[in-house]
């Protein structure tokens, strides 16, 4: 893998980092829009079976191995620099993110739609065609739950450490799975407040046992997505379009405290021209990454036929 190729894996966990701080938008969705999507969930399951040799079958004698096996299906080079990137990305969106939502929550707001919306697009492209009748109801299933889960008004609880950890192992969903957001989950449940505060206060305890709660769903879930991925692909990628439609709800601009939605106040046009740069800049990378694909497929064909390569 060139040095290019890493720094742009580390751009994407930037992104991904940045989209986790943001309620409303899914890490997922902008690990599928650049392209890393499945090599990340594919590499976390063969991770959490590799932890899962080492501890069960060590006694039995061929842990190790089994271990070592999926150690080595992991992809790395994707990977380790897409986790360099996160962890800026989440820093500097917890910073910034908060005076832009109360200073000019609407435009804000638009700008996130526009990203969402055009995000819809890859997993349809990945569904392909002809489109069939459970592949409809999965999508229309799927946008009313999302449509529905983010309308229900925000709660406040105490946010103790039992109540941390079970809300991280479900927010953490919002890594692997388009379209559902791990911040708004937590601002539905009146813990998204303290989580930015315990980032940008560097509260170590709060965030370890955060840390703990993301561990424990990511084993309960990535095995389950992988799986689905796997053999039910066509219904998994319906379900996820319509979990990234139903859920453009959350980000729509004009809304009540309580998530009532409103017509378009006055300050329509700046929201339209914000919506538009987020659709213009999912559509950019959207095209760089088919451009980056077809120069690999190119190169692969051309290792694999001296003729080919001799020709060109």
């Amino acid at each position: 893998m060139s040095v290019g190729e890493r720094i742009g894996h580390v751009l994407r966990g930037a992104a991904i980092g940045v989209a986790e701080a943001i309620p409303g938008v899914s890490g997922g969705t902008i690990a599928l829009v650049t392209g890393v999507y499945e090599r990340l969930i594919a590499s976390a399951g063969h991770l959490i079976s590799a932890v899962r040799y080492a501890v069960g079958d060590v006694p039995r004698g061929q842990g190790w191995t089994r271990s070592g096996e999926q150690f080595r299906q992991v992809h790395w080079g994707v990977i380790i620099p897409l986790a360099l990137g996160m962890l800026p990305g989440l820093l500097l969106a917890a910073a910034l993110l908060e005076p832009m939502l109360e200073e000019y929550p609407e435009q804000t707001r638009g700008l996130f739609f526009g990203l969402v919306l055009a995000s819809v697009l890859v997993p349809i492209s990945m569904i392909g065609k002809p489109w069939r009748g459970r592949d409809v109801f999965a999508v229309v299933a799927a946008t009313i739950a999302a449509f529905v889960l983010t309308g229900l008004p925000s709660a406040s609880i105490d946010p103790n450490p039992l109540i941390v950890l079970l809300a991280a192992s479900v927010a953490v969903c919002a890594l692997v799975l388009p379209g559902v957001s791990g911040s708004f989950l937590l601002l539905t449940v009146g813990l998204y407040e303290p989580t930015i505060e315990a980032v940008n206060n560097r509260d170590f305890g709060y965030l370890g046992v955060f840390a703990a709660g993301m561990l424990i769903g990511l084993t309960l879930f990535v095995k389950l997505l992988q799986y689905l991925l796997e053999h039910h692909r066509r219904v998994t990628l319906a379900v996820m379009t319509g979990v990234i439609v139903g859920s453009l709800r959350a980000l729509w601009p004009w809304q009540t405290d309580d998530r009532g939605l409103l017509a378009p106040g006055g300050n329509a046009l700046s929201v339209l021209l914000l919506l538009l740069l987020g659709v213009a800049v999912v559509a950019v990378m959207v095209v760089i990454e088919q451009r980056r694909l077809r120069r690999a497929a190119l190169d692969v064909t051309q290792e694999e036929s001296p003729e080919l390569r001799t020709h060109h």
